[in-house]
C-alpha cells in the first residue's frame, strides 16, 4: 500500500477545518491501495484553528498538527509540511479554505499513477474574485515567464502532487527568501496540468493581503532572475541616448541661430531630470537584492515549531 501526505497550511481558518476534514475522508476513505495521512501547519493563526486541529487529530491518529511559533506565512508554512513528510510516497498540497476541492484528488493520485512526477493544477474560474487580483495575477504570471527562463502558466495554484523524487530534491532548497511553488517549478521532473473549477471560499476572508501578494511577488521576480538589474542597465542606455540625442538637436537648433534652445536652465532640467531617475532606480533595485542577500547569510532556521501532533518522532526543523 503507497502512503500519500496532504499538507495543509491552516491561518484564521477554524471555521473551514471540520468541513474540510470531512470531505477529505469521504475522498480518501474510497482509494484504493492507498493509505492517507492529514498534516495540518497551523502558521500562528490568532484564531481557534489550534484547537479545531487538536480536537481532530485526538481522534484520528492520521492527522498530525505542526503548530509553529508565530506566523512564518503561506510559502514557510507549506515548507514546513513537505518536510515532514519526506518518508511518503507522494505529497499533495492544498488550500484549507475549500477552493481547492477535496474531490479532485483522485484525479491528481490517478495522473501521478499514469508516470507524472508532479500533478499541477489550473484554476480555471473562480467565483467573487476581485478584478484587480484577477489582473495582477495575470501580469504577474506573464512577467514571471518572461523574465525567469521557467515555463510559468497562468493561473496555477498550490494545489499539487509531488512525487517523492521532488520532494527529497526540494528538501535540499536553502533560500529563506521563497516562493514554494516557483521553486518545485525550477527543480523540473515530469509535470502534467490539470483543470478544475475553484468555489467561492466557505468561510472567512483571504489570508493573502495585497501587500502581501505584492511583497511574494517581489521576492519571486528577485529570487528567479537578474532582470531587474539587466533592465536597470538597459534603461540606463536608453536614457543616455535619449538626453545625448536632445543635446545634440538643443545645441543644433542654437548653432543655426536659435538661442533660445540652448539656455543653462533647460541643460540643467534634463540632465538633472535623467540622471535622478537613474540614480532612484539604481538605489532601489541594489536595495532589493542586499534585502534578499541579508536574509541569507543570517542563517536563521525556516520555521520554528512550538508543537507535533501525533507525530511518533522529531520531523523537520
Amino acid at each position: 500500500m503507497r502512503e500519500i501526505a496532504i499538507v495543509v497550511p491552516v491561518y484564521r481558518e477554524a471555521g473551514n477545518l471540520p468541513l474540510l476534514y470531512t470531505r477529505l475522508k469521504q475522498v480518501t476513505s474510497g482509494l484504493a491501495d492507498i493509505r492517507c495521512e492529514y498534516i495540518f501547519v497551523n502558521d500562528g493563526s490568532p484564531d481557534n484553528s489550534l484547537d479545531v486541529l487538536s480536537g481532530i487529530a485526538a481522534n484520528d491518529k492520521q492527522v498530525k498538527v505542526i503548530d509553529l511559533s508565530r506566523n512564518f506565512g503561506k510559502e514557510i508554512a507549506l515548507t514546513a509540511g513537505v518536510h515532514a513528510a519526506k518518508h511518503v510516497c507522494a505529497v499533495i498540497c492544498m488550500d484549507a479554505d475549500l477552493q481547492h476541492p477535496p474531490e479532485f484528488i483522485p484525479q491528481l493520485i490517478e495522473e501521478w499513477q499514469k508516470g507524472a512526477e508532479i500533478v499541477a493544477t489550473k484554476r480555471i474560474s473562480i467565483e467573487k474574485q476581485p478584478l484587480l487580483r484577477k489582473v495582477g495575477s495575470y501580469l504577474y504570471y506573464w512577467l514571471m515567464s518572461k523574465i525567469s527562463g521557467l515555463k510559468i502558466v497562468s493561473q496555477t495554484t498550490d494545489f499539487r502532487l509531488y512525487d517523492k523524487k521532488v520532494i527529497e530534491a526540494f528538501c535540499q532548497a536553502t533560500e529563506r527568501e521563497r516562493m514554494f511553488r516557483g521553486i518545485m517549478d525550477w527543480l523540473g521532473f515530469r509535470k502534467v496540468y490539470i483543470e478544475f473549477r475553484a468555489d467561492a471560499r466557505n468561510e472567512g476572508a483571504a489570508g493573502y493581503s495585497y501587500a502581501k501578494l505584492w511583497s511574494l511577488a517581489v521576492n519571486s521576480i528577485t529570487s528567479f532572475s537578474l532582470w531587474p538589474l539587466r533592465i536597470t542597465g538597459y534603461l540606463g542606455v536608453v536614457i543616455t541616448a535619449v538626453s545625448g540625442g536632445l543635446l545634440i538637436w538643443m545645441l543644433g537648433s542654437y548653432l543655426l541661430g536659435n538661442k533660445a534652445a540652448l539656455t543653462p536652465i533647460a541643460i540643467v532640467v534634463v540632465a538633472n531630470t535623467f540622471l535622478i531617475g537613474i540614480v532612484l532606480i539604481a538605489i532601489g533595485l541594489v536595495a532589493l537584492y542586499i534585502g534578499t542577500i541579508h536574509t541569507e547569510v543570517v542563517n536563521r532556521p525556516l520555521y520554528i515549531v512550538r508543537e507535533r501532533i501525533n507525530f511518533e518522532e522529531k520531523v523537520g526543523n
